[in-house]
């Protein structure tokens, strides 16, 4: 199981420094001072930019090893959940102005759920990043991403932000450039929507 599978810590890291630069950078352009973010499939690094490039305020990490979380000097707090058991976030409705999950989105089984779930304790016009390279454990992933190409992986997170029952927009695709490794890096970003009275349906530039 899940459980079983994430209950012994493991400090590595799971793409190459180029890449891990790469989401750094990403970050570092998205990131406001103060902004209060969950970072969602957390473990013991989160590659976020260091503290003098933007000072966030409080960054919850949610993952599945409290040894792993623990270890994260990022985090100012966190909680351990299996996602694939129960989507649902142990936070308030509109807690955080971003949500990111790093090289993790590939091995959610209720995707949908879940980013359901990333609207809900979004506040309104409130960021949600994802990335993820062509790197995995095999045995983890859902069947359909090792199926498919790393531009069908763009669009089927895409399909996440639209079809997952809430409010999106502007829902953009792409690869990040790299330097220094052989990892390729893609992202997919969506902002919930700043107010009831906008658009009913999900806006996409995919």
């Amino acid at each position: 199981s899940d459980s079983d599978f994430y209950s012994v810590p493991r400090f590595v890291t799971h793409i190459d420094d180029g890449a891990i630069n790469g989401i750094k950078q990403l970050y570092s352009q998205v990131f406001r001072e103060g902004d209060d973010v969950l970072d969602i499939c957390s473990s013991w690094i989160s590659h976020f930019p260091d503290s003098n490039v933007v000072r966030l305020g409080k960054v919850t990490g949610l993952g599945m090893n409290a040894a792993e979380l623990e270890r994260n000097a990022a985090l100012t707090d966190y909680d351990v959940k299996d996602l694939n058991k129960e989507a649902a976030f142990p936070y308030a409705n509109e807690s955080f102005d971003i949500a990111v999950n790093a090289v993790s989105v590939d091995y959610l089984t209720k995707p949908r759920d879940v980013f359901k779930e990333i609207h809900r304790v979004l506040r309104p016009g409130g960021l949600a990043v994802m990335t993820f390279s062509n790197r995995c454990f095999p045995t983890k992933v859902i069947g359909r991403w090792l199926r498919t190409t790393d531009d069908e992986h763009v669009r089927m997170v895409a399909t996440y932000f639209e079809h997952c029952g809430a409010k999106y927009e502007t829902i953009r695709g792409f690869q990040l450039q790299t330097s220094g490794g052989w990892d390729p890096l893609y992202a997919v970003m969506a902002n919930k929507v700043s107010s009831s009275t906008d658009n009913e349906t999900c806006e996409s530039n995919l």
